[in-house]
């Protein structure tokens, strides 16, 4: 399966954050790249979501959805800048 780019996170991210988030910017824990989350690559499954860098490919979030909660992990990323 194809990845798709990280835009096709925004309606399940919608869910928890009241902003865009695909405009948001973060840093890869990993690497380092700062980059919009828009430009990260998704693969999404029946369950949920995996958001990669695009520079690296390390796992920078994942998002799933159980027993009607949706838990989100973010420790791929060093920090998340959102716009208020």
């Amino acid at each position: 399966m194809d990845y798709l780019d990280g835009n096709a996170a925004a309606g399940l991210l919608s869910e928890v954050f009241a902003v865009d988030v695909t405009v948001a910017r973060g840093k890869c824990a990993h690497c380092g790249n700062v980059s919009v989350i828009a430009q990260a690559h998704l693969w999404p499954d029946d369950h949920g979501m995996v958001l990669r860098c695009r520079i690296c490919s390390d796992v920078i979030a994942m998002a799933t959805e159980r027993d009607g909660k949706l838990c989100l992990d973010l420790r791929g990323l060093d920090w998340l800048e959102l716009e208020v």
